[in-house]
């Protein structure tokens, strides 16, 4: 199990704003997360990462008690999960390849050789191999998305959390971006996207959770004569 949320409550720093979560996440699952703004979707991913830790409840993330986690553990557990964050986060100050070097070196990679090797691996499999030279301001929207989701694959994450990845790309770039999640997924890395693109869910459908109502409960298909999503 790599998350395992049981009777969680689930705070924003200040006031709790999702009771009693219960979700359990796998190895190859594919999971959204939906909800207006300010229902509690990003406070669930920061709380995945122990930037908030549960309120009340049972909240357990690749094998780490996050109730209990100790502040040097943090980072080990964050090597575990890759974040693809709404805004981004890239440095505009460095290219594509000292992006991901940056974030090798910050985790603890030390060897040359193995951080350009991993760097080659990921940008190869998120198609960007030839545009390690660029920088943030070269790329397109969908190419900077592109980057990030590479950087999220640094340290081989036992889950990837995304943000509205596609939220400000076009059709046809959201739909290469859906697809490459979607390969990453097909190796058994699980994969968790917030979003409120209700047509981008059913192109491609996967468990749903809806945060509503300060609560965040699996959908579950309703009877035709009660409505579609």
């Amino acid at each position: 199990m790599i998350v395992s949320a049981r009777h969680a409550d689930i705070s924003n720093s200040d006031n709790i704003v999702i009771y009693d979560l219960n979700m359990e996440i796998r190895e190859g699952d594919f999971i959204y997360i939906t909800g207006k703004v300010g229902s509690g979707k990003t406070s669930i991913f920061r709380s995945f990462i122990a930037e908030y830790p549960p309120e009340a409840g049972e909240l357990r993330v690749c094998s780490y008690d996050l109730t209990h986690i100790k502040q040097k553990d943090i980072p080990l557990l964050r090597r575990k999960i890759g974040v693809v964050f709404q805004d981004l986060q890239l440095l505009s100050d460095r290219n594509v390849h000292d992006n991901l070097s940056f974030v090798l070196k910050a985790t603890g990679w030390k060897k040359e050789a193995e951080i350009e090797k991993r760097i080659e691996e990921v940008l190869s499999l998120t198609g960007m191999n030839t545009k390690s030279h660029r920088f943030p301001h070269q790329l397109s929207g969908g190419e900077q998305q592109r980057v990030c989701i590479a950087r999220a694959l640094l340290n081989d994450p036992q889950i990837i959390l995304a943000d509205e990845p596609t939220g400000s790309l076009d059709r046809d770039t959201a739909e290469g971006i859906m697809q490459l999640f979607e390969e990453v997924n097909r190796k058994g890395t699980a994969i968790v996207i917030i979003t409120h693109d209700r047509a981008l869910i059913e192109r491609h459908p996967a468990t749903l959770y809806i945060c509503e109502n300060e609560s965040c409960h699996l959908y579950t298909q309703p009877d035709e004569k009660e409505g579609a999503l």
